[in-house]
């Protein structure tokens, strides 16, 4: 199971210590280190500041959301970064969700889901491969554009920059059972949010069909601590407001994917409090049990024992969001 490191996105600011916790994790032997964005800082420019500062380690988006750039955009992100970086790129997709692709992009969250993420895929990989001009008669989607409110006078295009590598990895963020079976088939990996490694199937059948050479990253809170409930208290409070907030109340798949994994009652309790206002009581609602399953916390011997849960299921990759270089390093060394 190889390591990575996850660094999210920004808070208030930047934080100082991306580009040496990065410098970090390359010198310890972690494959890859990953950005994020919500809605403020964006995913790619940081992991340009993190290329520039080091040569060996992969670079991710985990994940670039698909509502912030047409689908040949995020392309040109990609192979540009690819180039710049020597071929280190792997690029990261998430949909979001409702209220934050028509919240704060202005856009219509797509009825069809699934489709629209195919779409997106699909331009994506046709700009990578450079094979001819980009076309698709997509719903939501189009090369070009044929909408009644355009001119009519597109041009089909392939890029003038030729991509270094056609096979540039995609990866999808995924959720519920039908988007996660199309991860599967349309992807080359899969970013699993609150991976439990012991309830595999709260992301449906398909999770059992992995094929060889396919990429399953979750992300994961990870914390070297004496006092374990200490621990937990910074991944509760995530979930409190990933699960509570980053959604509607009658539409959020944190919460969706909580309830799956054995959790509704506590899972709608924390979407009400935290509606309500009542945040820190929705952080209290989180079980120390869930926090802890999706999570690796407490001292170095607790978390070498919980590793073995994680390397025995069909994870590859382990995204770390660590809050210091030693927990950093702990992770590397019971890992090797």
């Amino acid at each position: 199971m190889r390591l990575g490191l996850a660094l999210g996105y920004w808070g208030r600011g930047p934080r100082a210590d991306h580009v040496p916790l990065a410098q970090e994790a390359e010198r310890l032997g972690y494959d890859s280190v990953w950005t994020a964005e919500s809605w403020g800082s964006d995913a790619f420019t940081p992991l340009t500041w993190i290329a520039a500062h080091t040569s060996t380690i992969k670079l991710g988006t985990a994940v670039a959301q698909m509502a912030a750039r047409a689908p040949t955009t995020t392309a040109m992100h990609a192979l540009t970064l690819d180039h710049l970086s020597g071929g280190r790129m792997m690029l990261g997709l998430g949909l979001s969700g409702p209220q934050v692709v028509e919240g704060w992009y202005g856009r219509p969250f797509p009825r069809s889901p699934l489709t629209a993420t195919r779409e997106y895929v699909d331009v994506v990989r046709q700009v990578l491969r450079r094979a001819a001009p980009v076309a698709l008669d997509g719903r939501f989607h189009s090369h070009p554009y044929r909408g009644e409110d355009g001119t009519g006078l597109g041009k089909p295009l392939k890029p003038i920059t030729h991509p270094l590598r056609p096979g540039l990895p995609v990866l999808l963020g995924a959720e519920g059972p039908k988007n996660v079976a199309q991860t599967l088939r349309i992807a080359d990996g899969w970013l699993p949010l609150y991976w439990s490694p012991t309830r595999p199937e709260a992301y449906g059948p398909a999770v059992g069909d992995v094929r060889p050479g396919f990429l399953v990253a979750p992300l994961v809170q990870v914390r070297v601590c004496d006092d374990v409930a200490e621990g937990l208290a910074p991944v509760k409070a995530m979930l409190g407001f990933y699960i509570g907030g980053m959604g509607h109340a009658a539409r959020n798949f944190h919460a969706d994917l909580m309830a799956r994994m054995g959790y509704e009652e506590q899972a709608r309790r924390i979407q009400r409090l935290f509606l309500d206002g009542r945040r820190e009581e929705a952080v209290r609602a989180v079980p120390d049990a869930f926090a802890d399953e999706v999570s690796l916390v407490g001292p170095p011997e607790r978390i070498a024992e919980r590793l073995q849960s994680w390397r025995a299921g069909p994870v590859t990759d382990l995204l770390a969001l660590v809050p210091d270089r030693r927990t950093l390093r702990v992770l590397a060394e019971l890992n090797s």
